[in-house]
């Protein structure tokens, strides 16, 4: 049987987890979603030049390290055999077509369906992880729940919280989803569970990212707030059906918690919180990022303090000041969406500057990893849109109570 034929046949035996694409397109996503481990750069290339449905079929006619890295420069990648060879090494132990129909039929019967880039509910933030992003989501919960991570804010923190952190959260989580913002976390114990449920009394919309599959609760004792979420909001997870929750995909779940919402306040953690890990993924995706201060004598806001010190991380204390760093002017209205009118040279200036140093050309240059004549041609945009200050020839990002203004305006 040829390869194609070999990939249509299996697609053939098959539940329906998506109702218009060819059944052969889900079974290639899928099969991707098992053998690559996420975040994993040399299938997302390969992906974005050959598509998962060319790429299984070369997967499973034994193509070459040379003629995958060959076909993908055809399509105008370029990929080196080297890396390609590596991958393959990673991918081909795990290549296993009726491995792959099983984690469709489980999601079928835990209710899951599949969510692809393009379609109108996919998170558009996921994109920005580039060659990072996941080729898909399987996905529990309603259809506009996804949708509504357009304005949304993550609300993360520490496990082993305190009361105060859960005070705060509870109030944050319900101020925000009266404001109208969707809540995004991680369903773990402390902070995250505290924001999911607050949200959810509250009568807003909140959406867990999970590590394993979404058919298998983590942790255990979750299953009921899951099962929850699912029903009002949307539980999310780039690892197929049946997997379990490992280190490793913990540290990448975080990457789709701050990809996909609009900002991360980090409410309560310790120096070794793994929200700084989400923190982190923020900053270098250029997403507003907050945290909340704690009392100094209390190891459980160290990191929060960290992250004001060494991440320029924005001060926020209640919902409001969190809705006015998500885009939120302070009287309630929407300030204008200017990051995406923005060149990429501008958006990556805009990363490198801080919130309150103020910092020259030779140190943003140095920050955002573009050369001195691409950095000086942005400044002069990011103060027109009023996203950027200039003082005594140096420069600082605009506070976030100023309302940025359109390009032209």
């Amino acid at each position: 049987m040829s390869r194609a034929g070999a990939l249509a046949a299996a697609a053939g035996r098959m539940p329906a987890v998506r109702g218009d694409d060819d059944p052969t397109i889900v079974l290639a996503t899928a099969t991707v979603m098992v053998i690559a481990e996420p975040g994993d750069g040399a299938a997302g290339a390969l992906v974005h030049a050959l598509g998962a449905r060319r790429l299984v079929e070369s997967l499973l006619a034994g193509d070459s390290a040379d003629a995958l890295a060959g076909a993908a420069a055809d399509a105008g990648a370029e990929i080196e055999p080297a890396v390609v060879a590596r991958a393959l090494g990673r991918w081909l132990p795990r290549l296993d077509l009726p491995a792959a129909v099983r984690s469709v039929e489980q999601a079928s019967r835990s209710g899951a369906r599949l969510v692809l880039p393009g379609d109108a509910e996919w998170p558009s933030g996921l994109d920005d992880l580039g060659l990072h992003a996941p080729p898909g989501l399987w996905v529990r919960g309603t259809p506009q729940a996804l949708a509504a991570l357009g304005r949304s804010i993550a609300l993360v923190g520490a496990r082993a919280a305190t009361g105060y952190g859960e005070h705060v959260t509870t109030q944050a989580a319900a101020g925000l989803a009266d404001r109208g913002f969707a809540i995004a976390s991680g369903a773990a114990y402390g902070i995250d569970a505290r924001a999911h449920r607050a949200t959810l009394s509250s009568d807003g919309t909140t959406i867990a990212f999970l590590a394993g599959g979404v058919d298998r609760p983590y942790p255990a004792a979750h299953d009921s707030l899951l099962a929850d979420i699912a029903a009002r909001g949307a539980v999310a997870s780039e690892v197929p059906c049946g997997a379990a929750p490992t280190k490793w995909r913990f540290l990448q779940r975080n990457r789709l918690i701050a990809a996909a919402a609009g900002a991360t306040v980090v409410l309560e953690a310790g120096r070794r919180s793994g929200s700084l890990n989400t923190a982190g993924h923020a900053a270098a995706l250029g997403r507003p990022l907050g945290a909340v201060p704690g009392p100094v004598t209390s190891p459980a806001s160290a990191g929060c303090h960290r992250l004001l010190r060494e991440y320029d991380a924005v001060c926020v204390s209640d919902a409001a000041e969190m809705a006015e760093l998500a885009g939120d002017a302070p009287n309630g209205s929407t300030a204008p969406p200017v990051l995406g009118e923005l060149s990429h040279d501008e958006l990556r200036t805009l990363d490198a500057l801080g919130s309150r140093a103020l910092r020259t050309v030779e140190e943003l240059v140095r920050r955002s990893g573009l050369g001195a004549s691409q950095v000086r041609a942005a400044l002069p945009g990011l103060e027109a849109l009023g996203l950027a200050v200039v003082e005594h020839g140096r420069f600082r990002r605009a506070s976030h109570s100023s309302s940025p203004r359109r390009r032209g305006a």
